[in-house]
């Protein structure tokens, strides 16, 4: 705990975004308390959830240009590149979510204050995890956005799905948060302290790489991680919760969950315990090994678009691990690349399924977008363009592809090159093309289905919008990526020096660090 008390630190500051966003949830709330005879407008309480957001990113860009206050660098919090630029990707997901469920909520059973009040809540979580380096703070930001998130699954009522789908994750999510908060014990007791630096300092000062205590806790933390990330074998509840949830929530899940949960993983992995990096390697590249096959391999069987994109969602949980296992400069700046990439796709895509859908969650199978390109060209062209960006395609995918392109670099010039890992690497992206091409073959090549169900006649003008901006970044960023490229390799957090502890493997043999440029 003595992380906890960092002297002459401006917790305020610190936690302004946060502060920010759980006030205007309450806000939120109270909307509802006081609309005008009773009557809550949908709308309004989203446009108020969107205006809060909105402020939120202003104050953490005004916050990213200033000084780190007192105390900041061996803190509880963070001031560093990596925090802010995942809190920007994560309030970038928070908006697109946002305006999706504000046009598919209207006239449904979820027009009530709670569902944005909740995203807000969720998004405070959010924050808080990716910008903690204790592990008390990163337990309260894993809770905080987890417990929302439930509740946001099994909103829809008038669907058993969605109900079952809020069980069963409320109930995985329970049993693998025993397995994090126990794992943080075990690191507790092996180095009598929980704050990340001077977790680093005990394990370096003292060669604990290989104390059994911290093994057993780095185990026990990795089964934690893995279920919030939905690597394999801990995926199990991916895609029955993402095809049951209300279609905007599932993609605040596949974004901003995953975001949240891998910068905190990644700040856990090389800053508190970098100096054990021969301890937990092995498991993370077997751990992205196995999570990018079986994701795609699972993904080509799949009818349901919702389940599909599920099943892709741990495949790139997988890619995001090459990037951590990495343990360079560059891996960080992949990360943070890919995530926002992995963001305006995911959005994008889930935004056109809730306009095809029309708010009816049984019109996702992969026949319900059957001829769309003949009805709908500009809606199909965009899917198209997410699609091949979740896949990497050159060009057409738009940043997708420089977003695979610089974890595969980070992997080669990493201080341990990660050839078979990156070999794997290429390879699920080439096993990953059999669904993402087949949705695209599906609208462009395939007549309109016969048994199409009425929509609910929803105006979708502002997720249209979504789709529309999501998309153009996409390309706009892919064929000029240096802004962004900029602004990942900006995105720096302090990394411990790995030792080595114990008798290396050849895949954890160690090697002096000399992160290569991304860009030449």
């Amino acid at each position: 705990m003595n992380g906890l008390r960092a002297a002459s630190l401006d917790l305020g500051t610190l936690l302004l975004p946060e502060i920010m966003l759980s006030v205007g949830a309450m806000f939120v709330l109270l909307y509802g308390v006081f609309a005008p005879e009773g009557v809550v407008s949908t709308r309004r309480a989203h446009l108020l959830a969107i205006v809060v957001t909105l402020a939120t990113a202003a104050a953490a860009a005004m916050l990213a240009n200033q000084a780190a206050p007192l105390g900041a660098a061996s803190g509880p919090l963070a001031w560093d590149g990596f925090r802010w630029a995942s809190v920007a990707v994560i309030l970038l997901g928070v908006l697109g979510s946002l305006v999706m469920a504000m046009e598919y909520n209207e006239g449904a059973a979820l027009s009530a204050p709670e569902p944005p009040a909740l995203v807000l809540f969720s998004a405070t979580g959010m924050l808080l995890l990716v910008g903690s380096r204790d592990l008390m703070l990163i337990f309260l930001g894993i809770e905080l956005m987890s417990l929302a998130i439930y509740v946001l699954t099994g909103l829809d009522r008038s669907r058993a799905g969605s109900a079952e789908a809020a069980l069963k994750y409320f109930l995985l999510g329970a049993f693998s948060t025993g397995f994090l908060l126990y794992g943080m014990a075990l690191v507790y007791g092996a180095t009598g302290t929980t704050n990340l630096t001077q977790m680093a300092a005990v394990i370096e000062s003292r060669t604990l790489g290989t104390d059994p205590l911290l093994v057993g806790g780095l185990a026990l933390l990795f089964v934690g991680f893995s279920f919030k990330v939905a690597a394999v074998p801990f995926h199990m509840w991916t895609p029955d919760v993402y095809e049951g949830a209300p279609t905007p929530y599932t993609a605040f899940m596949a974004a901003g969950v995953k975001t949240a949960a891998f910068a905190a993983f990644a700040r856990l992995l090389l800053d508190g315990l970098g100096p054990a990096y021969a301890s937990w390697h092995y498991a993370a590249w077997v751990l992205a090994a196995v999570t990018m096959v079986v994701g795609n391999v699972l993904a080509l069987a799949q009818q349901n678009v919702k389940r599909m994109l599920a099943y892709s969602s741990i495949a790139h949980a997988g890619y995001l691990l090459v990037a951590i296992t990495s343990r360079s400069a560059d891996g960080v700046a992949s990360l943070v690349f890919y995530s926002l990439a992995y963001t305006l796709a995911t959005i994008g895509s889930y935004c056109v399924l809730s306009i095809v859908s029309g708010g009816i969650e049984k019109r996702t199978r992969l026949t319900d977008l059957a001829g769309l390109a003949r009805t709908r060209p500009a809606l199909a062209t965009a899917m198209a363009v997410f699609m091949l960006s979740l896949l990497g395609f050159p060009v057409a995918g738009g940043m997708g592809f420089f977003a695979k392109w610089y974890i595969l670099r980070a992997a080669l010039n990493s201080p341990t090159p990660q050839i078979k890992l990156a070999v794997i690497f290429v390879l699920a992206s080439v096993v990953s093309a059999g669904y993402y091409l087949g949705v695209i073959t599906t609208m462009f090549m395939k007549p309109p289905a016969d048994d199409a169900l009425p929509s609910r006649g929803v105006d979708a003008r502002l997720t249209g919008g979504v789709v529309a901006v999501a998309a153009v970044l996409l390309l706009f960023l892919g064929v000029y990526p240096s802004p962004a490229v900029r602004w990942a390799r900006a995105s720096t957090m302090p990394m411990s020096p790995a030792r080595a502890v114990a008798a290396p493997t050849p895949m954890q043999a160690l090697a002096p660090v000399n992160s290569q440029p991304m860009l030449p």
